[in-house]
């Protein structure tokens, strides 16, 4: 049998980052939906809502790219 090898916490993989990708796009797209359908629209309580999304696309954006820039680190939150 052959020894398995212990792979360093500070990587990502080509799959991790491959899925990491696609998040980022997901919501690097509906960010940039959200955020131009806004002006578009009258009712003030869903444009309070469409703003609150865009926030939580925004931070879900950030969130990816601290992984990208600090694979293995502590996510400040």
């Amino acid at each position: 049998m052959s020894k398995l090898e212990n792979v360093p916490d500070n990587i990502i993989t080509g799959k991790d980052l491959d899925y990491l990708c696609d998040m980022f796009q997901w919501n690097y797209c509906a960010f940039k939906k959200t955020c131009n359908d806004i002006e578009y629209i009258d009712n003030q309580e869903i444009t309070e809502l469409f703003g609150e999304i865009s926030d939580l696309f925004d931070t879900n954006l950030n969130t990816i790219l601290e992984i990208i820039n600090n694979p293995g680190g502590e996510i400040d939150e």
